[in-house]
This record gives structure tokens, sequence and C-alpha cells, in this order.
């Protein structure tokens, strides 16, 4: 039984309208995120794959995956693309302390190039009000999302990962990925046929401004 939505409710984005879910635009534009890198052999085909596609993306990094691979977050900034904050150790933000969370994403931050506009994603999407306060006073804007692939979940098949994403977007959409190992069963059939068929369709992708 699938306990997440795909698609963020309209009134949960008006409710919680210090993050941003989903850019408010009349072109075809989509904006794919992913989460949980660099991880080796995996974020360098996603990166392949948008190539083919002259896709812009955000990448939501790891800061102990950053330390573990440095060459992998060059290659997303020479390919330019985004690069996000996703804590030093992916800590979820309702079972951490305020002080303890922030300190990891500042640990990682050390990671990241330098960037006037900070991003950062709350693994899970799970983040304490203080916690988003704190952040937003330190300029940084708090990225969630329209569209989930759910290709985190293992009992899902690609295929159901591809409709998710194909069925929901609209322009400005903010969609996840996971360039991880857990998701990359699903992720390696689906984002190459995800990609296809919305560029087929007369989407671009961006990264996140």
């Amino acid at each position: 039984m699938r306990l997440y939505p795909i698609k963020t409710a309209k009134i949960f984005k008006s409710i919680f309208n210090q993050w941003t879910w989903s850019f408010n635009t009349n072109k075809k534009e989509v904006y794919l995120t992913f989460d949980d890198g660099p991880i080796p052999n995996i974020t360098p085909w996603v990166l392949n794959q948008l190539k083919k596609h002259k896709a812009k993306a955000t990448f939501f990094c790891i800061g102990d995956n950053i330390k573990k691979h440095p060459e992998i977050l060059e290659q997303i900034i020479q390919e330019n693309h985004r690069v996000g904050n996703h804590t030093f150790n992916h800590l979820k933000g309702w079972n951490t302390n305020t002080d303890e969370y922030i300190k990891n994403t500042l640990l990682a931050e050390q990671y990241l190039p330098t960037q006037t506009q900070k991003l950062f994603r709350p693994p899970y999407g799970k983040i304490s009000f203080s916690q988003s306060k704190k952040l937003l006073s330190l300029n940084y804007k708090i990225i969630m999302w329209d569209v989930l692939s759910a290709d985190f979940d293992k009992h899902l098949t690609a295929k159901e990962c591809t409709k998710n994403v194909l069925s929901k977007i609209e322009n400005g959409s903010i969609v996840v990925f996971h360039d991880s190992e857990k998701a990359f069963p699903r992720l390696q059939e689906a984002l190459p046929k995800i990609l296809s068929e919305l560029t087929k369709k007369g989407y671009s992708f961006k990264a996140i401004p």
C-alpha cells in the first residue's frame, strides 16, 4: 500500500508556501531533480542521459558522497547542472534536533560550490518548522516537489515510475528522481523513456534557478 502522494496537492503547497514546490509558467518547461548522489556509475549515467536530450537538471547531493566522489560533483558542475544540499548524512529532520540538523547541513555545504542562491532539499521531505526557519535565514531556498517518480520504491516497476511522471507532469513541475543504488533498477529504464516522451511533447528541461 502506497503511503505517499505522487502529485503534491495544491492546498498543501499553499499551506507550506515558504517552500518551492513548482514554478508558475505557461512555457513547457520542467525541472528534473536527482537526490542522494553522487554515486559512481549511476550519476555519470544520469548525466549521459541528460546530455542526449540537451537537458539541464538539479542534483541534491549528500555531503558524505561528495567527499568520497568529488570528481563526479565536478562533472555535474562542468556540464552546467545545478547542485543543492541534501545534508551530509541524509538526516531525517523529524528525528533530528535542529542544532544537529543545521550543523550537518553546514558540513555538507563545505563540499559544495559557492552559490548566491543556495538550494536545499530535506531528505525524505521531512523537516521541522524550526529547521526550515533557520535554513531560510541562512539564505537557503527549500526545494520540494510537484511530482514524485517513486523510483525509490522497490515495490514498483520501472513502468509504474514512468507513468507516475508522465501522467502528472505539468508546465513548471519539479520532479524527483534518485541517482542512488536503491533506485537505479527503476531509474535505468524510466529516465530514458521519460526524457524521450517529454521531448516529443515539446518540453524543455531546466535547472532550478
